[in-house]
């Protein structure tokens, strides 16, 4: 991406480039512009926009507060915590949990330190000071920049003689299994060869007093600080982080601040350059509700999103905002669910599924519990959408599509099973899977809110296509009570102007008490008893132990 002068809507310094450990997984829902964008940290939108948060919205937040506490002041947890508990700006349920959190960091930081003893290594004391890999030059490159600084957040900790470097990466539930080598690999680099510094908003790195003796030895542990699991992701000599770097992280840092394709997705929600940018199309009003009484940061919203806040603001903000999880096992239905939306996903990557042979496995069913989504593969089988399309007709699984707010600041999200062309327009298509037969008695766009956001944001233009041709469909997937796999399948026009003012009062009223909430109270209810987020909502306890 030509860097050369600060892109529209923005403004600020392009001589900085800086990377981060999320720039270099490469999740192909990120914007590659966008992410080089997000590399040149002097640049900011104008005019600038809005940053409030009532609550805190980063679930580690509290957890790095009590641990710089304890760590680096010396203040005993119990305390550090006790602290956290007056704080207003975060959410009960959030603070239940980072004292989970941090009890269960700072045992892994233990049993850690027992195993260096027990390997006659030195043991590692917190360092307060950010490692920073810094290079610097005169004269602005091809990307115009002189200054690249490369980073990597997590809690540090070295040997007294700085022979040894320890750098742990916190995630916020399990253990991140799915970190690409180039993210490990930038870690320990950064680790090795970053010097002592602090930054400030909207600043460069500045050094500050501390060790800059190269280490001989880097160590990266990856925690899931909602479960306590720990692991060794990296044990490597500085000569062996250095090769490791050049192999799999110099190449992947090339690409992400040369990127250029757009991608708009949830990354737009952070993306300086939103304002002038020609993506996600414009669709002011949408959602039909007035914004919040302060301002505040930029957010995205998905019909699930919607959903869920209507059930429970309080369980909308700790699994959907925060993304915290339980840990405990998930019901059948569930896991049978995903477990048929990712076999159609493969096969319809293909085209039809119709003749493809159904599978002697599904990954996390039982046994006993494969008969019933193989009936329900079957019953899809019988009537797939892609059956008989056309070769030169547009198929895509899955895809992330999304509309932009300007009023209100809000980035749509929607994720269609299934996107395909049909003779000039678009067919959007759900697949879903239940218990029973669907939606007796009840509005089907009441019943499944996606449609009703699915009709809006094809008013919205999106995907585009002529409208008049465009569709949504609803599939839904059940057993009768033979246990036969059965379907049930709905059309709607977008288009229609009844349907699309049904759309908007189901929408509006999901919406508007979302747009506004600053406190997220919980609403206990029925739902609380397969509520993820549980153990730490009082009020839900209360209400389960009452019954």
């Amino acid at each position: 991406m030509p860097f050369h002068l600060p892109p529209p809507g923005t403004n600020g310094d392009i001589r900085l480039i800086r990377t981060s450990l999320p720039l270099l997984r490469e999740d192909p829902q990120d914007c590659p512009r966008g992410n080089a964008l997000r590399a040149r940290a002097l640049l900011a939108q104008v005019p600038p926009r809005r940053r409030g948060k009532p609550v805190e919205d980063f679930a580690l937040g509290p957890v790095m507060s009590v641990l710089d506490a304890v760590e680096h002041e010396g203040e005993d947890a119990d305390s550090a915590l006790t602290r956290l508990l007056k704080h207003q700006k975060y959410h009960a349920g959030h603070v239940s949990w980072a004292e989970s959190a941090v009890r269960s960091y700072l045992l892994a930081r233990a049993e850690r330190e027992a195993q260096r003893r027990a390997l006659g290594r030195p043991p590692t004391l917190p360092v307060r000071a950010q490692w920073t890999a810094i290079t610097e030059s005169e004269v602005p490159d091809a990307r115009g920049a002189i200054r690249y600084e490369r980073t990597a957040w997590g809690r540090r900790y070295a040997s007294a003689d700085g022979s040894e470097r320890e750098m742990w990466l916190l995630s916020v539930n399990s253990v991140k299994g799915d970190r690409p080598p180039a993210e490990i690999a930038e870690a320990a680099a950064v680790a090795a060869t970053g010097i002592p510094s602090r930054s400030a908003f909207r600043d460069i790195f500045r050094p500050v007093a501390g060790s800059t003796l190269r280490p001989r030895r880097v160590r990266i542990i990856g925690i899931g600080c909602g479960s306590g699991d720990h692991d060794v992701l990296a044990d490597w000599d500085a000569d062996e982080a250095e090769r490791r770097f050049t192999q799999h992280a110099k190449p992947v840092l090339r690409r992400v601040v040369e990127g250029d394709r757009l991608n708009p997705g949830s990354g737009c929600t952070r993306c300086e350059g939103l304002a002038a940018c020609a993506q996600p199309p414009r669709a002011p009003g949408v959602l039909g509700v007035t914004g919040p009484r302060r301002p505040r940061a930029r957010r995205s919203v998905s019909a699930s999103d919607l959903r869920v806040h209507a059930r429970c603001p309080a369980q909308f903000h700790l699994t959907r905002v925060l993304h915290l999880k339980s840990g405990d096992p998930e019901s059948e239905p569930v896991r049978r669910g995903r477990a048929v939306d990712e076999w159609l996903n493969l096969r319809h990557g293909n085209g039809c599924c119709r003749t493809a042979p159904l599978p002697d496995t599904l990954p996390d069913l039982s046994f006993a519990e494969l008969p019933t989504a193989l009936a329900l593969l079957a019953e899809h089988q019988r009537a797939c959408p892609l059956d008989g399309l056309p070769s030169d007709e547009a198929v895509r699984v899955q895809p992330r599509l999304t509309a932009y707010d300007p009023e209100l600041d809000v980035v749509l999200i929607a994720d269609p099973d299934l996107l395909y062309t049909r003779s000039g327009g678009w067919i959007w298509h759900e697949t879903k899977t239940a218990a029973k037969p669907p939606w007796e008695g009840r509005a089907l766009m009441e019943t499944y809110p996606q449609l009703a956001f699915a009709v809006l944001m094809m008013s919205a233009g999106v995907p585009g296509g002529d409208p008049r041709r465009s569709l949504i469909e609803l599939e839904v997937l059940y057993l009768d009570a033979e246990g036969t796999g059965k379907s049930r399948c709905e059309e709607i026009d977008p288009g229609d102007p009844d349907t699309l003012a049904e759309a908007r009062r189901i929408i509006a009223g999901l919406a508007g008490p979302w747009a506004v909430d600053e406190t997220y109270a919980p609403t206990p209810g029925g739902h609380c008893g397969g509520c993820d987020v549980i153990t730490h909502c009082a009020a839900g306890r209360a209400h389960l132990e009452a019954r």
